[in-house]
């Protein structure tokens, strides 16, 4: 195979069929780096959660897969001519939604109530884009109107629906499971028949801010199912690292790694209601 891509997570290739086989890695990144300690299995569980979401999505967005790879952690897929916009969706308020909140009063343009604090539950879930920066560079929130500039507005509605959608159905599966679904991003693109389609992954841990919901409490960070706590360790002086120093962030102590592993492994667990088997 032919490897024509790779991003900070996950490695892209052409098969001889013209098909592409994406494969993901155990390589985790923070602050826009790619740390040089890997999470074990982390690939192979976010390539299995990706399929299982993907299976519970059907009825909503077609996806691009074809058929699972020769691993755990690939799958081959089908090309897509990728839309140029980060499709987000939020039901809750936090990480850069809150940021730009706490500035502007609105998220992307959408404004919301006064007085609301991290971790606060929104009226009801918005649509909140974001420019597609590349790896190293940092996405910016956009508003709907800029959607439409770029994609036009039949497009821009489509992604607008489709993305409310996906965080739909993922926030009612992970209620029934103790799990909050506090924001998602998903990726879309058009297929050769001209369909929006869903590609790269979907609502994992590393796409998707999970939170316990028995340990919800708004007005501080809540507990995580993702590599939240990679980044509390980073920014904590345990670490000895200056995020604004440019310099790269140091390698994870063990104990890190092996509680970052333990926190994907029981998303894939309580979401999927089946053990890893690698």
């Amino acid at each position: 195979m032919k490897h024509i891509h790779s991003g900070k997570v996950r490695d892209l290739y052409l098969t001889d069929e013209g098909m592409l086989m994406m494969v993901a890695s155990d390589r985790i990144s923070a602050f826009d780096y790619i740390l040089e300690s890997e999470i074990p299995d982390k690939g192979a569980i976010l390539t299995q959660l990706s399929l299982w979401w993907f299976d519970q999505l059907e009825d909503v967005v077609p996806h691009h897969v074809v058929s699972h790879g020769p691993n755990a952690r690939s799958v081959v897929c089908k090309s897509l001519r990728m839309v140029p916009v980060e499709c987000v969706a939020r039901g809750y308020l936090t990480g850069a939604g809150l940021l730009d909140y706490q500035r502007t009063g609105a998220v992307s343009g959408v404004r919301l109530p006064p007085g609301l604090v991290d971790g606060d539950r929104l009226p009801e879930p918005i649509f909140t884009p974001t420019t597609k920066a590349p790896v190293g560079e940092h996405d910016e929130p956009i508003t709907f109107e800029q959607v439409v500039e770029e994609v036009g507005r039949e497009t821009a509605e489509e992604l607008r629906r489709i993305t409310l959608a996906v965080y739909t159905r993922g926030a009612e599966i992970a209620r029934e499971r103790g799990i909050i679904l506090a924001d998602t991003k998903i990726e879309l693109g058009w297929d050769a028949d001209g369909e929006l389609t869903l590609a790269d992954e979907v609502l994992t841990p590393d796409s998707s801010r999970f939170w316990p919901a028995a340990e919800w409490k708004p007005g501080r960070p809540q507990p995580s199912f993702d590599k939240q706590y990679v980044r509390d360790w980073l920014t904590s002086p345990d670490s000895g690292w200056d995020k604004s120093s440019g310099n790269p962030p140091p390698p994870l102590p063990e104990e890190v790694v092996n509680r970052t592993r333990a926190r994907y492994l029981e998303a894939y667990e309580r979401l999927t209601g089946t053990p890893f088997s690698g």
